[in-house]
């Protein structure tokens, strides 16, 4: 029987449940002014995401791992009436972020809305429950609420992933949201205002761009931060090295952890081919089809551990990582298998210290 606590058997606990202790433990120390229905000042939001060492001695963590001044832009934003949209390649942390903010701001995460082709309104706005509705007519107990909804009446912060994936009528729908604070409910002859703390983050990556354009009413009520990739290798580093152990605790995987050499390798492998040059400038090199985000190359740091782990001696190898480098970096069959191989003839095979990544990575492919 297992003797695990029911939050320690869940996978992957919401950033509310997971940092609770620094969250507590910057509501202890914080003595700056927050706006209305938050947890948190906007300087403790920016300590809880860029992380810190407190004046009582409790380390906090950083979440994100770039630019300050963004963050501080997209707490600021939210501290406002405007809504705030996190835009960028797929990868590079804006749902991270998002649920961040979210879990400091309002000390809940879990109000989300996912952005599809078939989205409807009612998932922005409210739906009804059709048994009640038939039963008893239109009703405040035969509706049901959207968390934009539920936000709205709490005065919490609401997330939209993948705006630019709702089509353009539905997405108008939060137009009236977010200039008037308020949900009209015609069907009730009522309106739900927002409560103070209420407000929207958005996320959109750039690859989406013309899959469903933000009309211009709705730009006009966001303000949108631009997430890049990483600046540096060092920094891309640090922030698989950061996730991929957080990962293994949650997946409790039986291996070493990573030396920091072999994570240094696969990220500078997706960087090079992300930029289509070396890191010296020295060579330009084809790009793949892919996106080679950041969270990519952490699922394939995972992936070389789960191998070594239950396949090896639990020491994360060259030969644990090849395929995971393959399928990552390969999506066009055709295309992007002749980008990899001149990559490794090219790149891999002339470097006296990769001869192993090299070897193991033409007996995959």
């Amino acid at each position: 029987m297992s003797t695990q606590s029911p939050n320690e058997a869940i996978l992957r606990q919401h950033a509310e449940q997971e940092f609770a202790h620094e969250i507590e433990a910057l509501k202890a120390v914080d003595e700056h002014p927050r706006p209305p229905n938050w947890t948190l000042s906007p300087w403790a939001v920016r300590t809880y995401l860029m992380g810190g060492t407190l004046s009582n001695g409790v380390e906090i963590s950083p979440k994100y791992i770039g630019q300050a001044r963004l963050m501080e832009i997209a707490i600021s934003t939210l501290a406002t009436d405007r809504a705030l949209l996190l835009y960028g390649l797929p990868g590079t942390a804006k749902s991270w972020v998002s649920e961040h903010l979210a879990a400091a701001i309002s000390g809940d995460s879990t109000l989300v809305v996912q952005g599809t082709a078939g989205i409807g309104e009612e998932a922005l706005r409210y739906g009804w429950n059709y048994a009640r509705l038939i039963a008893d007519g239109p009703s405040r107990a035969a509706l049901v609420p959207s968390p934009v909804m539920h936000a709205l009446e709490h005065g919490a912060l609401v997330r939209v992933e993948e705006l630019t994936r709702v089509p353009a009528d539905v997405q108008d729908s939060l137009i009236t949201i977010l200039s008037e604070k308020t949900l009209p409910v015609p069907e009730l002859n009522t309106e739900v205002q927002a409560r103070k703390g209420f407000n929207v983050i958005a996320t959109a990556n750039n690859r989406d761009k013309g899959v469903n354009e933000l009309s211009s009413a709705l730009k006009r009520r966001f303000n949108t931060v631009v997430l890049p990739v990483p600046a540096t290798l060092e920094e891309e580093t640090e922030i698989v090295e950061q996730r991929v152990e957080r990962l293994g605790r949650a997946l409790e995987l039986p291996a070493e952890k990573p030396a920091l050499q072999e994570i240094q390798r696969i990220v500078s492998v997706f960087r090079e081919l992300r930029q289509g040059m070396t890191a010296d400038g020295k060579t330009k090199l084809k790009t793949p089809s892919g996106t080679l985000s950041t969270a990519e190359a952490i699922s394939v740091v995972n992936s070389g551990m789960a191998l070594a782990a239950h396949f090896g001696d639990g020491q994360m190898r060259a030969g644990d990582v090849a395929s995971g480098l393959l399928g990552a970096i390969v999506k066009d069959p055709v295309q992007d298998k002749v980008v990899w191989q001149e990559y490794l003839e090219t790149v891999v095979k002339e470097r006296s210290d990769w001869k192993d990544l090299y070897r193991a990575c033409r007996e995959v492919l």
